[in-house]
């Protein structure tokens, strides 16, 4: 009797829960909160587990979403690594994170690239017309300094020899007075490419400062003059190169100071420009003491399987290396310049100046 009626007053053990999760594991119907619906999970819970799984397990999830999520994590992090990793070269190395980001603002190998190719376009028809109205003894200086510059020798040489070697008559009429004057017109295009360079190099905005259009002109005048005495320089007076690398490095660089000062207006005092003058000077000159090795074998090649068209590719190569020192140079002497160690003692604007316009 006692057993019956014990069984009575015992309660059945309770069911399993519907909604059981095999997560989270052991949750009943009664944990659900008061007019929920016994078995509907909210879609923003459902949301929000999905989105936690996928960051916990990232080769798990929902496919797509899971791993665009995984994705965007790592990007996040590998930004911010970066930054940090910005943060410190600034603190242990700030001179060449200054000088990077500015080579990065004047675009290096866009300016090079743009300067190469209008020295080829415009500058080197420019020899060719003065060649074919110059008396004969600046033709012989001309072709004389040209094979120094280049180091020619063998069949690039015979082939300069040749070009220069038809009579005054002949050049004048295959360059023609009305191709000599639009020749003489387009070279200014290398002034300004070379201004734009020098501008980009200083920060000088385009606005607001007005540089008079004679320099240009000046600017290819006195180059072509300092084409014609290379050759007596490289070789030091007939000294050898003891004497001709050093005066190279010197005339080289008081060219580049000039070239500055002209192209920037009078913007720049001359102190300032005296770093990038210096560097610019000893990449040339060693990239000319190259050209005595590289050259000469590299146009003869050329020369000998594609013909003139080869000799095109090697020049125009040639000439995008050149310009690609000239604009490192440059670019590095004015950050060099703008340092407190330097600007102190060079009177050098400080970076990012607002200028004025100085007509």
């Amino acid at each position: 009797m006692a057993s019956h009626i014990r069984a009575r007053f015992e309660m059945p053990p309770p069911a399993a829960s519907s909604n059981l999760d095999a997560h989270e594991g052991g949750r009943h119907d009664d944990d659900c909160p008061a007019g929920a619906v016994v078995g509907f999970e909210p879609s923003a819970s459902r949301g929000a587990r999905a989105l936690r799984g996928a960051l916990m397990h990232p080769g798990k999830g929902s496919g797509s979403a899971s791993r665009f999520s995984w994705w965007r994590t790592r990007s996040r992090e590998a930004t911010a690594a970066a930054r940090r990793f910005h943060r410190r070269a600034e603190i242990r190395f700030p001179v060449l994170t200054r000088i990077a980001e500015r080579m990065v603002s004047v675009d290096i190998f866009d300016s090079a690239t743009r300067l190469a190719a209008q020295c080829f376009l415009t500058a080197v028809p420019l020899v060719f017309v003065i060649a074919s109205f110059a008396p004969k003894p600046v033709q012989d200086q001309l072709i004389s300094s040209v094979r120094a510059v280049f180091g020619l020798n063998g069949q690039a040489s015979h082939q300069l020899d040749s070009i220069f070697s038809s009579s005054d008559g002949d050049l004048q009429a295959a360059v023609g007075l009305v191709g000599g004057l639009m020749v003489l017109l387009s070279a200014t295009a290398v002034s300004r490419a070379m201004q734009r360079l020098c501008k980009r190099a200083w920060e000088i905005p385009r606005k607001g400062v007005r540089i008079a259009i004679w320099r240009w002109v000046v600017w290819i005048a006195v180059w072509i003059g300092v084409l014609l005495v290379q050759g007596p320089v490289r070789t030091g007076f007939g000294l050898g190169f003891w004497l001709g690398i050093p005066l190279t490095l010197v005339f080289m660089t008081l060219v580049w100071w000039w070239t500055q000062h002209l192209l920037l207006g009078g913007l720049i005092g001359w102190p300032p420009l005296l770093p990038g003058a210096v560097l610019t000077a000893g990449a040339v000159t060693a990239l000319s003491l190259t050209a005595q090795f590289y050259m000469p074998r590299a146009l003869n090649r050329a020369l000998s399987q594609f013909g003139s068209a080869g000799s095109v590719f090697v020049l125009l190569s040639w000439l995008i290396v050149v310009c690609v020192a000239v604009a490192i140079g440059v670019t590095m002497g004015a950050v060099l310049a703008q340092e407190p160690f330097l600007a102190r003692r060079l009177g050098s604007p400080a970076p990012n100046r607002q200028w004025t316009d100085q007509g």
